[in-house]
């Protein structure tokens, strides 16, 4: 009876067996320092979620956003660099200039470069369009800036009773297709709370699992890709015949010269 009673209390509590193995995993997962990239429209809530996340107002809201700004702070216990970019327009193109200084703020970091790109995105309708500007604006960094995104969504509070989940299954193709994309990583942050947040540990440790899944999303990298792109590309174009040399040089083979009548 004795050996059997032993034989019980030794058999782990699967409950508590699952807890023991998922703070083993945070734990092993755990970087000291974290740098992210924040990325979206010029007013969905960008620079508002940059401020949740350092704690306090580093972001001003009503700033004129055409450069990158780089801010720094402690968060449970780790080092986080935000870097906030210039917001990209919804009904036309955005300039170049303000492109360029996109793709200049997943240099900030510093290296290697950033952990994760946060893709805000306000919870509402999601068109066509929407889809067409996220597809446009990341392909500056690259086709594998999706393997390093998390789609965040904000004022999720519009909701009120409607699961972020139903949400997404409401708004159809194109919003699923960006999720695809980002491999179904999203996070829904409540930008009204300041100072200490209940959600920042958890959108931490989603970061910390993208890393672990996926390395770090390297600048240097895709921009060596982009240079050799232009490379091929330059020497197919050298290495095309010249269409109107060769019409002309058959044409005098064919055609016995002229005599000209003076």
């Amino acid at each position: 009876m004795n050996s059997f009673h032993k034989m019980r209390e030794d058999v782990p509590d699967p409950e508590e067996e699952e807890k023991r193995l998922a703070a083993a995993a945070r734990e092993a997962n755990r970087l000291s320092e974290l740098r992210l990239v924040l990325l979206g429209w010029r007013w969905p809530g960008k620079s508002l979620t940059g401020n949740t996340i350092l704690g306090r107002e580093e972001f001003r809201l009503e700033r004129a956003a055409e450069f990158c700004v780089k801010r720094q702070t402690e968060v449970e216990g780790r080092q986080v660099t935000v870097i906030d970019t210039p917001g990209w327009f919804s009904a036309q193109t955005t300039p170049l200039l303000y492109q360029q200084e996109m793709v200049r703020g997943a240099s900030m970091c510093g290296p290697p470069g950033p952990h994760a790109f946060l893709l805000v995105i306000p919870v509402g309708m999601f068109t066509e369009v929407d889809r067409g500007r996220i597809e446009e604006h990341l392909a500056l960094f690259g086709e594998s800036v999706w393997r390093h995104t998390i789609l965040v969504f904000t004022w999720a509070e519009v909701l009120r009773n409607m699961s972020i989940e139903r949400h997404i299954k409401r708004e159809g193709k194109d919003l699923q297709w960006v999720l695809e994309k980002c491999k179904r990583r999203y996070f829904v942050i409540n930008n009204c709370i300041f100072g200490e947040h209940p959600q920042l540990r958890r959108l931490m440790e989603k970061i910390e699992k993208v890393v672990a899944e996926e390395g770090i999303y390297n600048p240097e990298e895709v921009e060596e890709k982009k240079q050799d792109q232009n490379q091929n590309q330059n020497r197919e174009l050298g290495a095309r015949p010249k269409v109107n040399s060769a019409v002309g040089l058959a044409k005098l083979d064919v055609d016995p010269p002229h005599n000209s009548v003076d």
